[in-house]
């Protein structure tokens, strides 16, 4: 089963300011359990999916269903500056007795909801499993009239065949499926995608359904002109695009505290430039960041790696 709770207000706090500078001083806070009151301006709104048991059933580090509220307090102490920007939180989804299933259902529910009332969302994971059920509450917002494009900056495809039930590692494959069966052409881009994470039989199956892929050899800013005409033409191909981070691409120097951690990795800067670039397009619809995992975090540098790159797309919204 899943639970929902709201956010408690005293997980913001910072640096005073009598100005109100500051994301602490500025985040109003939503209760879905109640019909969400609709947006009038720019509005973003975070919502927590704290569930890392589809990492677990993929034999990876748990610990992720402890990233949302780290990813918060980090967020919580920077500067805003975006005046034209409300920024809400909506509180968090919880995964108990295992069900990751129910929580990814409460996901594209609330989703689909914050979509509904004009709000952008941003999910906060947990696992890589947030991808399906945020994905699904698009789906269910825009209906089959739209096609959506998926771009997912990780290091691994997540593309597992679900037969021995879903996992942070099947997603992707399992959006596939949602989408052939309303009759819709999968359009997915992995970022950063490298050999040593991924199987042959992932590769092949990448192939198959024909994933655009960016490979970490290539997923670096010297390279950036080819990955932003890559970025702009799949862009092209789609109405609305969906972005998920796993921070688990990042190397390890800057991002240890993820489920699973590599030296080889890419950097921050590039994925800021890909973020820039999407969000110039105007169909960035929805945003998540996956595998933020504390428990093997140094002084929370991979929160605020994520707490950094919300900032950065706050411009856009």
């Amino acid at each position: 089963m899943a639970n929902y709770r709201p956010t408690q207000s005293q997980i913001y706090s910072g640096r005073g300011s009598e100005k109100e500078e500051y994301v602490h001083q500025k985040i109003r806070f939503l209760d879905l359990n109640k019909p969400c009151p609709e947006a009038t301006t720019r509005s973003l709104a975070i919502l927590g999916y704290a569930c890392d048991e589809g990492v677990r059933r993929n034999q990876g580090r748990p610990g992720a269903v402890e990233g949302p509220d780290h990813i918060r307090r980090q967020w919580a102490r920077l500067p805003f500056s975006f005046d034209a920007l409300s920024v809400s939180d909506a509180g968090t989804i919880f995964c108990s007795d295992s069900d990751m299933e129910s929580a990814q259902e409460m996901l594209a529910e609330k989703i689909s909801a914050l979509l509904t009332a004009n709000y952008f969302p941003v999910a906060l994971g947990g696992g890589h499993d947030i991808a399906y059920g945020h994905f699904k509450g698009i789906h269910q917002f825009l209906g089959d009239s739209y096609s959506i494009g998926i771009v997912n900056f990780d290091a691994h495809l997540d593309l597992r065949d679900p037969v021995k039930g879903a996992n942070s590692g099947t997603p992707f494959f399992q959006i596939s499926e949602l989408l052939e069966s309303h009759g819709q052409f999968f359009h997915y881009l992995c970022a950063g995608m490298r050999w040593d994470a991924n199987s042959q039989e992932l590769i092949e199956r990448a192939r198959t359904l024909k994933v655009s892929v960016v490979h970490r050899d290539q997923f670096i800013m010297s390279k950036f002109a080819e990955i932003r005409s890559q970025l702009l033409t799949f862009s092209s191909r789609v109405d609305h695009l969906y972005i998920t981070i796993d921070m688990d691409g990042f190397a390890s120097a800057f991002a240890p505290g993820v489920s699973a951690a590599s030296p080889l990795g890419y950097d921050p800067d590039v994925v800021m430039a890909c973020l820039s670039t999407l969000f110039e397009t105007k169909k960035v619809i929805a945003l998540d960041f996956a595998e933020t995992n504390p428990r093997y975090d140094r002084d929370d540098q991979t929160a605020k790696l994520a707490a950094g790159l919300l900032h950065h797309i706050c411009q856009f919204i």
